[in-house]
């Protein structure tokens, strides 16, 4: 068994830090970087990486396990009990192929991170006018 994940908690965000945690963790799964089976790092591990109180983490890793994503095994850790990764994200998918080809596409034309950034989330907010949420 891994451990694959590192947390990134942006405190300017306005979304509460066990949050960032449990999305930080749904994409991890959606992206295939973690599986079933898979350990998450102890909240002490994760306090020590991000300066986040162990409870916040206990808080998110809660929450996953009401999600039915993880499971806490008493003395062994808190483990990834279901995948997320759909079929059209996978790494091999031509979903991803194209979005790869577009965001080279992007760099060669000279276009910067944020730039990229800001162009994406123009064109996603067109296409999905009620935020991530929206079908």
């Amino acid at each position: 068994m891994k451990t694959v994940v590192v947390f990134r908690i942006d405190r300017r965000s306005g979304v509460a830090t066990y949050l960032q945690i449990v999305r930080q963790v749904e994409q991890a799964l959606r992206m295939g970087a973690l599986e079933e089976g898979d350990r998450l790092p102890t909240a002490a591990q994760v306090a020590a990486e991000t300066k986040v109180n162990p409870n916040t983490t206990l808080k998110a890793y809660r929450e996953l396990e009401r999600a039915g994503l993880a499971e806490v095994r008493q003395g062994a850790g808190t483990f990834i009990t279901r995948s997320l990764v759909l079929p059209q994200s996978g790494p091999d998918s031509p979903l991803r192929a194209s979005l790869a080809e577009w965001l080279n596409e992007a760099r060669a034309q000279g276009l910067s991170g944020p730039e990229v950034d800001a162009l994406f989330r123009s064109a996603f907010a067109a296409v999905y006018p009620g935020g991530a949420d929206a079908g």
